[in-house]
């Protein structure tokens, strides 16, 4: 990373931000030195986050973010009053609309029978009374499943139907139309269980509830509920982390393309059965993370926020700016106050009304930058400072935080970040941009290019090491060798890239090979070096802990709309006839070094030995004590490592058991004695058993 020269410029910034930053306590400068010249613009961005905050207060009244991230109990469809009478409220912000008229099943679709008053604002509203009767074209009251959509007259289309912005359910017709839905069901779910208090470190299983059942279909909620959570809390894994939950209209676009933000998909379930999915998982002891898409959205303006109004600013940038040229996506403008509203609405809807306990934020480089980060490099502090930089995405993104953390005590949000800007997991109130988290992306990626480009034996270890531990140690990260990403159609799973096709063959205990020995043997080294070293916490996508064999493809018209590879085959991991088990029991024993020895609760990490030709490594973090000989073909018998202590070390971890697969070259629990014999400025070494491609983690005794 190049550090700025101190130009006349940058020193007037330094010391007039140095100024305005004095009193407002640890800032980011205080964490990196190389800051320093920038104190000027984090100053000036902090002046914008402020200024924003008294403008949101100022339009839409007092009460700070709490009032402004309320949009949706007075947007779309709520309970309310009129001149004394019960009933429903529906409103809409639409300000490039000529009028607008509410339609559904409740009055037999008719396009005028219902029109909406408009405010100063671009605030249209009708109130639907709980007394309404009738079966004739002027319609009754709305019930629980009405069809619903808003017949909107614009100035450009014409009068068009559209689906309300806050819809809270969209269904897809047999036609293939999407309708809005009102949901008010007669008994909602009521949740029994608190969220559960995290033990240890964040240990993320992502996951997608469509392609989590072994049958070629689309899975539902309940199913997700009843089989795969306890599968998941059983490994150890103390949060799940849900992709594809907000509604979206084509299924292959995994939920990244949006279309009614307060939707949850209608192909897994109903709200009801989301809410229950997430109660259960409390019981168990898992925490439940949302996937959150607020960097972009749905084209589709039949299905999404596309033209609701008739033009194509009143949700995104107008023209070029609006449109995504990488994902074929429209672009939220964030600096208007009414798409602030809608989205910081967005993120407490989801923690209040479904108790998610916090969110994977997608997409954070893409937001962070008007060219969103596409083939840039980001060598320079300077990238994080000039004019790419999209200022109204990057106070969004403080604004929601502020407001995720204010909701909820036990919040976690995670950026998905791989530029590497400054503060994105620091409090805001450093200057940061308040995520707890962001995901070490730049280790799959290290991995991937690593085995196409590298045979083994001329892997170096220290570059290993280096690349695993290269990120802001000042912010916490998600670690992960891989995730739903690096087993997208196109490319494969780290598993079926060690082994490729020898996996449809030769997995059967009874039938030996050679290529699945050194593929699994390689599969735990990388796994066990990536969770101990990439991050504070883990992440691991469903299926890749026993080494699930194939891509992920979801039906389309490419493959003849076959779910073969949208699903996910638990019974490979479960059969105790194919080495799939070892793996995954594996898996089950690396989770607990963070699970009983609190591994990421420890940040002190320090390499004792690297030993290039013979491809070894030993580091420690914490207690704990990692030794790994990476070597195809050399075990060392005797080899001496230096220990931090003077006292004996017991193995916890053999990556060579026979429980996992291994050869079980080692005695399980093996305790090697300490020798004041002085090894790489350690007054004390022990002497150990490593067989080749194996490793071994430690503790004293």
């Amino acid at each position: 990373m190049k550090r700025p020269s101190e130009s006349p410029q940058l020193k007037m910034d330094k010391a007039a931000g140095s100024a305005q930053l004095r009193g407002l306590g640890p800032s980011l400068v205080d964490q990196d030195a190389w800051l320093e010249p920038y104190q000027g613009k984090l100053a000036w961005r902090e002046s914008q986050f402020q200024k924003r905050l008294q403008e949101l207060e100022e339009r839409f009244g007092k009460g700070g973010l709490e009032q402004v991230s309320k949009a949706h109990r007075y947007f779309g469809f709520n309970r309310g009053e009129y001149l004394g009478q019960k009933g429903i409220w529906y409103r809409e912000w639409a300000p490039g609309a000529k009028a607008l008229f509410l339609i559904g099943d409740f009055n037999q679709w008719n396009r005028s029978a219902h029109p909406m008053k408009r405010d100063l604002q671009g605030n249209w509203s009708l109130f639907l009374p709980d007394s309404a009767t009738g079966t004739d074209s002027a319609g009754g009251a709305l019930s629980h499943e009405s069809r619903v959509k808003v017949h909107v007259h614009t100035e450009s289309l014409g009068p068009v139907d559209r689906i309300p912005a806050f819809i809270r359910r969209a269904v897809q017709e047999p036609s293939g139309d999407f309708n809005g839905q009102y949901w008010e069901p007669p008994h909602p779910y009521r949740f029994k269980n608190q969220t559960p208090h995290r033990k240890g470190g964040l240990r993320i299983y992502e996951a997608h509830v469509g392609m989590a059942q072994e049958e070629g279909k689309v899975g539902t909620f309940s199913e997700f509920t009843r089989l795969i959570l306890p599968r998941i809390a059983s490994l150890g894994y103390n949060a799940v982390q849900l992709m594809a939950i907000m509604e979206h209209p084509y299924y292959a676009s995994f939920g990244y393309h949006v279309s009614n933000f307060f939707a949850v998909s209608s192909r897994f379930g109903t709200p009801e059965e989301l809410k229950e999915l997430v109660d259960v998982a409390h019981g168990l002891g898992l925490q439940v993370f949302l996937d959150l898409v607020h960097s972009h959205a749905v084209k589709n303006a039949n299905e999404g926020l596309n033209l609701l109004d008739g033009t194509d600013h009143q949700y995104f940038h107008a023209g070029a700016r609006g449109n995504h040229v990488a994902w074929d996506s429209l672009l939220f403008d964030y600096a208007k106050p009414e798409v602030l509203r809608f989205l910081l609405s967005n993120v407490r809807f989801w923690l209040e009304d479904y108790h998610f306990d916090g969110f994977r934020f997608d997409g954070v480089t893409s937001m962070l930058y008007r060219d969103h980060g596409l083939n840039r490099t980001f060598t320079s502090y300077d990238d994080y400072f000039g004019d790419n930089v999209d200022e109204d995405a990057l106070i969004y993104m403080k604004l929601a935080n502020r407001v995720a953390h204010a909701t909820v005590n036990q919040i976690t949000t995670i950026a998905e970040e791989v530029s590497g800007m400054p503060g994105t997991a620091r409090p805001v109130k450093e200057g940061g941009l308040g995520f707890d988290y962001r995901l070490a992306m730049g280790a799959p990626d290290a991995w991937i290019k690593l085995l196409k480009e590298k045979r083994e034996e001329d892997w170096s270890l220290g570059e290993i090491y280096g690349t695993l531990l290269n990120r802001r140690r000042t912010e916490k990260h998600v670690g992960y060798a891989e995730s739903h990403d690096q087993a997208l159609v196109g490319d494969v799973t780290l598993a079926f890239r060690l082994m490729d096709q020898e996996m449809y063959w030769k997995m059967a205990k009874a039938e030996p090979s050679v290529i699945i020995d050194r593929g699994i043997a390689l599969h735990k080294l990388i796994r066990l070096i990536t969770f101990s070293l990439a991050g504070d916490a883990w992440l691991n996508f469903m299926g890749n802990e026993f080494g699930h064999p194939e891509w992920i493809d979801f039906p389309r018209e490419g493959n003849q709309n076959s779910f073969l590879h949208a699903r996910r085959q638990w019974s490979l991991g479960d059969r105790t006839d194919l080495r799939y088990r070892g793996l995954l029991e594996f898996d089950r024993a690396m989770l607990k070094l963070d699970g009983y020895y609190g591994l990421y609760q420890q940040s002190e990490i320090a390499q004792l030995a690297v030993h290039e030709d013979q491809k070894q490594l030993v580091y420690r973090r914490g207690p704990l004590l990692f030794a790994f000989n990476f070597h195809p073909t050399q075990s060392c018998s005797e080899l001496r490592i230096p220990a931090p202590e003077a006292r004996d070390y017991r193995v916890i971890l053999n990556t060579d058991d026979v429980l996992f697969e291994g050869h079980g070259r080692v005695k399980e629990s093996v305790t090697y004695p300490w020798q004041r014999v002085p090894m790489y400025g350690q007054e004390q070494s022990v002497q150990i058993y490593l067989p080749n491609r194996s490793a071994q983690v430690l503790i004293g005794c």
